[in-house]
């Protein structure tokens, strides 16, 4: 599977990080859609969707995307929530789940900073792909993309853009 992670849209998918997700086969979307609904079906419509709400997302998306996504991709259990933090400073909620689930892959946004991280506590890669969208105090706009095959995470790719 070839995989790309975006998060804080805030409600702009622009034509450089459509370019940059083309050859993906799924995205995951870490919350903070913005837009709407019909922005969510925009994404949706452009490659599958695996999507959490975010804070500043309306009610009408939270019914689409729920708080929490826990799943399976080619050998790994992925947990995603919008407001995670990062090893060492989880919220008390997520570091809960994190232990009950035991991901190998953590994927959050909010924070509007790319991060990927290995957590030695958890055995996990945490990543947060900054924010995409125009909407913070961001300098750039960020996404990730990267291949998972038979349990193995490789070549990921950073994907910037000026703000």
């Amino acid at each position: 599977m070839f995989i790309g992670v975006i998060s804080d849209t805030h409600g702009v998918f622009s034509d450089e990080f459509r370019e940059f997700f083309a050859p993906v086969d799924e995205i995951w979307h870490a919350g903070d859609f913005g837009g709407g609904i019909d922005f969510v079906h925009t994404i949706s419509a452009f490659k599958p969707l695996v999507g959490v709400c975010g804070n500043c997302d309306a009610q009408e998306i939270r019914f689409e995307c729920p708080p929490v996504q826990l799943w399976r991709c080619e050998g790994l259990k992925i947990l995603m929530t919008h407001i995670g933090g990062y090893p060492g400073r989880y919220p008390l909620n997520v570091a809960a789940m994190i232990d009950r689930h035991r991901p190998d892959i953590f994927v959050c946004g909010h924070s509007h900073i790319l991060k990927v991280m290995h957590d030695p506590k958890y055995n996990l890669l945490a990543i947060n792909p900054g924010a995409a969208g125009l909407q913070g105090w961001q300098v750039e706009r960020t996404a990730l993309r990267f291949h998972i095959d038979t349990g193995q995470i490789h070549d990921m790719e950073v994907f910037r853009l000026p703000r």
